[in-house]
């Protein structure tokens, strides 16, 4: 156990002694909104180097200083899953990105399809998110959030070790059935709000490394489908075992 309540996604080395300089915005934070001085605890981590107790070891106003001390976590990693999924509206797009984030997904692949009706994808805002999500849930690494890419394109170069777990709200309850000998790289996807063109529903059936899933009777917001995909690949498959 340690005193330090903040965890704070650093791009420096971490390691014992090693000292990291905080820009403007961490240390308006640290100091000016959390009220940190000097000798305070703080946790970092850098996606490389593990989680690691730092010191403040200068709190200034425009900057900072910490001095890492400790290392209490080793580098971790997710399982090797990605989520594609529809950009839908802004709040809710933000809620699906952070919740993958901490349910546990190794990469965010924003796709655009026939019925996808959304605001242009700020992906620096995206990943700014999967950021704060990792402080927040003690995650030791931050998933990439790729740029946006056509459905049809990003299948044209798919690789076809990894599976895709397709959730169709149209296929019977009761479709398509994981099973925890089916390891390996996986995706997931999700659709946007108004479902899969019919064009669309054909191809994914017809895909050789699809699995074509039903998440119930009812239909669900593509950011509830989002969690309840993930929540049952993650009991099958993922690291929830």
């Amino acid at each position: 156990m340690t005193d330090a309540k903040i965890r704070l996604h650093v791009d420096q080395p971490l390691g014992k002694g090693q000292t990291v300089n905080l820009d403007r915005d961490q240390a308006h934070y640290l100091f000016g909104v959390m009220r940190l001085v000097e000798g305070a605890g703080v946790l970092l981590f850098n996606g490389q180097d593990g989680e690691w107790l730092a010191r403040v070891a200068d709190a200034g106003k425009r900057g900072g200083v910490l001095e890492c001390e400790a290392q209490t976590k080793v580098q971790g990693a997710p399982p090797d899953l990605w989520l594609l999924f529809a950009p839908v509206k802004k709040a809710r797009t933000d809620f699906i990105v952070e919740k993958a984030v901490e349910m546990g997904v190794a990469r965010l692949l924003p796709v655009t399809t026939d019925f996808t009706n959304s605001e242009r994808v700020r992906v620096d805002r995206l990943q700014a998110h999967a950021k704060e999500a990792a402080e927040q849930c003690a995650a030791t690494w931050v998933p990439e959030v790729a740029e946006p890419q056509r459905l049809d394109r990003l299948f044209a170069g798919w690789d076809a070790a990894r599976r895709i777990m397709y959730c169709d709200e149209a296929a019977p309850a009761g479709t398509g059935a994981l099973s925890g000998e089916a390891e390996g790289p996986w995706a997931i996807l999700i659709g946007p709000e108004g479902g899969f063109s019919e064009s669309e529903r054909a191809k994914l059936r017809g895909l050789p490394y699809g699995l074509t899933v039903s998440l119930g009777p009812r239909i669900l917001r593509a950011d509830t489908a989002a969690v309840a995909a993930l929540t049952l690949w993650q009991a099958t498959l993922g690291d929830w075992r």
